[in-house]
């Protein structure tokens, strides 16, 4: 029988979050065929023996990023739509089926995506309810409609799209570098749906759910997406970067929210990527 769906997993040296993810997307609850294949971007860890365990096709690579893991990834994969998933997700049982489904459905659309929740596992750092998550998420509400950007953590392509806009831009860095072929696909005419019912979790673990780490994460992230806006002439001047990095620092006091320092963090990478200017 041939693949409903082929499940893209890149990943570079994390067997553990791997091995949640694998297990999750092995159990999924569908009569439809599906493969799974992991894009090893230069793991030096145990990743291979995770996914040999899984019984996931393993194509190992140079480590050379998370776009080019993905154009890896689908130049693979057997099945018309290419689903692609971070390693660090969790994924219901009912998640590709609803995937599966909201293809059918939308038969005109050319590319997906699907609810992601954070998960911050262990003793994460009190929030007031106030900052948005500390990692990538995703809601646009109970019912599936047309959206302008989804996230490589839950996203699935087909694969006449990605034959009529060509492959995902390897020199971007990573952290929001999925936006700029979603960019090409609309301006190409092409649509993108969000279908609500195909949600994942999107975990951190015990030690990297702590403020440390979320911290640092959000630094990285920062100067990514700075460095995002630049490419696409919609980065905010150097004095409003200023003005939310003091309003962060604000919340962080004002409301006693140690979740307000990964909010400080986040806006202090952008500020850093402002100062460096042009790479």
């Amino acid at each position: 029988m041939p693949a409903a769906a082929s499940i893209v997993v890149p990943t570079r040296n994390r067997a553990d979050y791997l091995r949640v993810c694998l297990a999750s997307l092995v159990a999924q609850d569908t009569d439809a065929a599906f493969e799974v294949i992991v894009v090893d971007d230069g793991s030096t860890d145990a990743t291979p023996a995770v996914a040999a365990q899984a019984g996931a096709k393993l194509i190992p690579q140079p480590a050379r990023g998370p776009n080019a893991a993905r154009n890896t990834g689908f130049r693979a994969a057997e099945a018309d739509l290419v689903v692609f998933v971070d390693d660090d997700i969790d994924a219901p049982p009912s998640w590709l089926a609803a995937v599966l489904d909201g293809a059918r459905r939308h038969a005109g659309a050319d590319a997906f995506g699907g609810p992601i929740r954070a998960r911050l596992e262990g003793r994460a750092p009190r929030s007031c309810g106030r900052e948005p998550a500390p990692i990538t998420t995703l809601d646009l509400g109970p019912e599936d409609r047309d959206a302008e950007l989804v996230w490589g953590a839950n996203m699935a392509v087909r694969r006449r799209a990605f034959e009529r806009v060509g492959a995902f831009d390897e020199e971007l860095p990573q952290f929001g570098e999925e936006e700029e072929w979603l960019n090409r696909l609309r301006a190409d005419g092409g649509q993108v749906m969000y279908l609500a019912q195909a949600r994942v979790d999107h975990r951190r673990e015990a030690d990297d759910a702590r403020l440390r780490a979320l911290m640092r994460g959000a630094y990285v992230r920062g100067r990514s997406l700075r460095s995002h806006d630049v490419r696409r002439g919609s980065a905010p001047p150097l004095w409003q970067e200023l003005r939310v990095l003091a309003g962060c620092g604000w919340h962080t006091v004002r409301r006693r929210c140690p979740q307000g320092l990964v909010m400080g963090a986040h806006s202090l990478g952008r500020l850093a990527a402002a100062l460096r200017g042009p790479s």
